[in-house]
């Protein structure tokens, strides 16, 4: 079977993808600086369910570090394609602190992209943002749609990295699947996500802060499905941006009812100014996932919601300790 090398691999979603990979029987070198962006508690439970698996291979280095990414691709030859999941995530963050976005999401993805070049990795999944298309893109977007200007810095820097992926498509040849996620939930997410915090919040008894009236949309888009579209943009395309993303849109105020009704408990509901960073709305448009991959999104939003709160549930030891922004 094959070498694929994941950076992020202790992330929300490199860590999804690792697992589906080593399911298939394939070998994993997974990357990770494992830092404190949040609760690095998150990252723990996410890495301890990977370690005990045959055929992966962790190494606790930050892609920043040229240096020491020669050394994991020298170990580990040949390495059939790479998955970048590493990056700072974060509308919010990115403005606190935009040096960071761009060290992790561009420098980073330029280390990775320099490595496959020099050991001749023939493929590269870059996973970038919705966030590309801006402040008011037409609904649902496709792919096609004006990117130029991002609102946030995290955007920003995944945009320079899509960029920089073509560049090294058109010098060197290497083949990039791009993919524009939008708005991904499921177990083992971020603590700063939506999701995890109105769970968490709700459940807990604490205020649910909520920006803006609450109007705002997105079209969310469940962990195994895009992990899965993931897997299916390992096959050679060229150079493509490919959207994935939900097939249903809900409000924010609306997914806060429905977490209500599911955890069986009235949130206490606090609203604030709007934050800038933040888009009204967004669904993708996913014409192109399903003609060039035969991807579609698979599972309901409502199931998703209830198998999360389940999760929740279930690991309520430690997730109702989790720091939450």
């Amino acid at each position: 079977m094959a070498n694929y090398l994941v950076a992020g691999a202790a992330g929300f979603i490199g860590s999804r993808i690792s697992s589906m990979l080593l399911e298939q029987g394939h070998s994993v070198i997974g990357v990770d600086n494992l830092n404190d962006s949040y609760d690095p508690r998150v990252k723990r439970h996410r890495l301890e369910k990977l370690q005990p698996v045959a055929g992966f291979h962790f190494y606790k280095q930050d892609i920043c570090n040229l240096p020491t990414l020669r050394d994991v691709f020298a170990k580990h030859q040949p390495v059939q394609a790479v998955l970048n999941l590493a990056a700072r995530a974060g509308v919010r963050q990115s403005v606190q602190d935009p040096w960071g976005f761009v060290d992790t999401n561009l420098t980073g993805t330029l280390n990775l992209l320099e490595c496959c070049r020099q050991y001749d990795v023939p493929k590269f999944v870059f996973t970038s943002t919705s966030g590309v298309y801006g402040a008011n893109p037409p609904l649902p977007t496709p792919e096609t749609a004006e990117s130029d200007h991002p609102v946030q810095p995290y955007a920003a820097s995944k945009k320079a990295a899509e960029v920089m992926c073509h560049a090294y498509h058109r010098l060197y040849g290497l083949d990039v699947t791009v993919f524009r996620f939008f708005s991904v939930y499921g177990p083992y997410s971020r603590p700063d996500m939506v999701m995890f915090r109105f769970i968490q919040w709700i459940a807990e008894g604490k205020p649910v802060k909520i920006f803006g009236d609450g109007g705002q949309t997105r079209a969310f888009t469940h962990l195994d499905d895009v992990a899965r579209g993931a897997l299916l943009g390992l096959k050679p395309v060229g150079y493509e941006i490919v959207n994935l993303g939900g097939h249903e849109s809900i409000s924010i105020l609306e997914m806060a009812h429905q977490l209500e009704r599911l955890i069986g408990r009235k949130a206490e509901l606090q609203f604030l100014p709007p934050n800038p960073a933040d888009v009204r709305g967004n669904q993708a448009d996913v014409t192109k996932a399903t003609r060039l991959l035969g991807w579609r999104s698979s599972i309901p939003l409502e199931q998703g919601l209830a198998s999360l709160v389940e999760w929740y549930n279930a690991e309520r030891s430690w997730t109702s300790k989790v720091l939450t922004p």
